[in-house]
């Protein structure tokens, strides 16, 4: 049964530009790990500040196995070294590119919290 983890991050007006950029920089890291199904980065559109970072997996365990792989701490390092390098002091080492921080600190959300769901249902357009 697939599992579906949604990143909740509460993001600054004035860091919306810069989230989207840190994960249009990522694309095509997660879509290698084994067992990634889908991965969609949810703009909000009216109402909230708080962006979805979707992700379906095809089992608990390949999602954690991403979580703890090198091209996932790769990942988040190059997004908080680019933070850095845009002058927001926020350095590689803290390595949450777009996780938890305020305003132009670094990180472009200033707050975080996973979402856990199975998938009991799914359909899509048919063939």
């Amino acid at each position: 049964m697939s599992v579906v983890k949604i990143n909740v991050l509460t993001v600054p007006a004035e860091m919306r530009e810069a989230l989207e950029h840190r994960f249009s920089n990522r694309a095509g890291m997660v879509e290698a790990a084994d067992g990634f199904e889908r991965f969609e980065l949810l703009r909000p559109v009216e109402g909230t500040d708080r962006y979805m970072v979707y992700t379906r997996w095809r089992s608990e365990e390949d999602f954690t196995r991403w979580t703890e792989s090198q091209a996932f701490q790769r990942g988040h390092a190059q997004a908080a070294a680019e933070a850095g390098a845009q002058g927001h002091g926020h350095g590689a080492a803290a390595g949450q590119g777009h996780g938890h921080g305020h305003g132009h600190g670094g990180p472009a959300a200033s707050g975080s919290e996973i979402w856990s769901f199975e998938v009991v249902q799914s359909t899509g357009p048919k063939a």
